[in-house]
């Protein structure tokens, strides 16, 4: 078993200071030398959507990682790398990114790729009516091809992690001008030979890959399952390779399985248990701390996700960003959850509603609240939801206590924008602090590495003390694989591991 915690690299002041960064320059593209060998198949559930701009699952983002490229990736580590941009500068006011382009990379049809590719690229993915990533690119004022292979980004206001948002799931470059996403026109180390939606999709090594020597396979086969448990045994009878992202018990069982390599890596996603801060009781913030501290997060961790994980500290902060976590420093205390509750007029007790979608594993989480909340005399009904109407319908959002699940990403800075800002657009809790909100600011926009590291510390101080929101643990990633097969460095979104490195051995 592979246990490995990365780290958030922070940029340094040269590349800040506009001097080029050249990272792990892979020389001059040369056709790959056709020493591919294997097929490696992957027991996942059906791909739905097929257009980069829009890929969501872990599956649909393998097939976007493999057929097409990005501009700059990010690796198992967490850190930023160059992929089809061999180096890039910032100018000294932060404002303005130029990428110089690979040479020599072709599409799958055989055309040039060159600057026009990005900028089109990078354009309909600003537009939400053909992406679902326009809101990352609002700070973007311009795209220009200032060259042939050469890109400039210009920004309207500083972003530290404007390469992180580069390398999202849904950046992969596309052809300008395609139309018809099953082309699968990419640039990327394989080729779609098939795709049956209901069935499977079928790829073949890109024998004109501009990375020397990669990929080592000759095929990569994403073969669609209904549940975990089938993959599972898919994997264990030889009828595939590599399945992922699969119950813990399942991945538990498959540990010291003869021929099965278990991967297990930290991530950031994470349980939020959330009140509403604009209702009673979570306007209350005696009521708030109570629940805070009757809360058992180590019970949680332990027979929700049976100890894969790690505890939370309330923030979505986790330990996947090293330079920025705060680690939990608190006990559960009863005694002083009571007192609370009595000095906010509830000495009797208290009666809530729990709002958990059906999926995951959360109304067991949510049973578990329940039983640890009734220690302090709060009394909880809990309503369990079907997956797809709790999210769609606004009811994760509006409802007064809830539960949801939040995937991980590569920047902290997400979380904050999107769930915990006064204007968030995922602001469940309502949450809305003056401080935080001052602080949310300098974190997003500082060049300063150390007035940001202060920023995210003091933000998670703020929000255990005074948030109306929970994180008791964060969820650690799964994978189990044939070990006649090496390379296999799973990323936190295991949808974006690298195949490219993976081989027979």
């Amino acid at each position: 078993m592979t246990l490995k915690l990365p780290t958030v690299k922070a940029f340094s002041a040269a590349v800040l200071l506009g001097v080029v960064t050249a990272l792990l320059v892979l020389g001059p593209p040369s056709v790959s030398q056709g020493s591919f060998e294997g097929t490696l198949r992957l027991a996942t559930q059906a791909v739905v959507r097929i257009d980069p701009a829009f890929v969501s699952s872990d599956q649909e983002v393998a097939v976007a990682n493999a057929v097409y490229d990005y501009l700059v990736d990010v690796d198992a580590d967490n850190r930023i790398q160059p992929r089809l941009a061999s180096a890039w500068s910032v100018s000294d006011d932060g404002l303005r990114y130029t990428f110089q382009l690979r040479e020599g990379v072709t599409f799958h049809d055989g055309s040039p790729f060159g600057a026009e590719d990005v900028v089109w690229t990078f354009q309909r993915l600003s537009d939400p009516e053909t992406s679902s990533a326009a809101s990352l690119f609002e700070n973007v004022g311009g795209i220009e091809a200032t060259g042939p292979l050469e890109v400039t980004f210009t920004l309207t206001e500083n972003d530290p992690f404007f390469l992180f948002d580069l390398s999202d799931n849904r950046t992969a470059v596309i052809k300008r001008g395609t139309t018809d996403a099953t082309d699968f026109n990419g640039t990327g180390p394989f080729r779609v030979e098939n795709f049956s939606p209901e069935d499977r999709i079928e790829m073949v090594a890109n024998p004109d890959y501009f990375v020397p020597g990669q990929p080592r396979l000759a095929r990569f086969e994403i073969i669609f399952f209904p549940d975990s448990g089938a993959a599972v045994d898919a994997l264990r009878s030889g009828q595939v390779d590599l399945t992922w992202r699969m119950p813990n018990v399942l991945y538990l069982g498959l540990e010291g399985e003869p021929g099965i390599d278990t991967v297990l890596v930290p991530t950031n996603a994470f349980v939020l248990i959330r009140l509403r801060a604009d209702q009673f009781p979570g306007n209350d913030p005696n009521v708030i701390q109570a629940i805070k501290l009757a809360v058992d997060r180590q019970e949680l961790l332990d027979s929700a996700a049976l100890g894969l994980g790690s505890i939370g500290n309330d923030s979505p902060i986790g330990p996947l960003y090293a330079d920025y976590h705060v680690p939990a420093a608190f006990e559960r205390d009863l005694d002083r959850a009571r007192e609370l509750l009595a000095a906010s007029g509830h000495e009797g007790g208290l009666e809530l509603e729990l709002s958990t979608p059906d999926s995951l594993g959360f109304p067991d989480v949510a049973v578990l609240i329940k039983e640890q909340l009734a220690e302090i005399g709060i009394d909880v009904t809990v309503n369990v939801r079907p997956e797809n109407i709790y999210y769609s319908d606004r009811e994760w959002l509006d409802a007064n206590f809830g539960l949801t699940s939040w995937g991980s990403r590569p920047v902290p800075q997400f979380y904050i924008d999107v769930m915990l800002v006064c204007d968030g657009r995922w602001n469940e809790s309502r949450f809305c602090d003056d401080e935080f909100e001052a602080l949310a600011v300098t974190a997003r926009t500082t060049l300063d590495e150390a007035e940001r590291v202060a920023a995210y510390a003091r933000m998670q101080e703020i929000l255990f003390e005074r948030g109306p929101v929970l994180v008791p643990y964060f969820f650690a990633q799964n994978s189990a694989i044939s070990d006649r097969f090496d390379g296999f460095r799973m990323k936190a979104f295991v949808g974006r591991t690298d195949l490219r490195t993976v081989g027979l051995k």
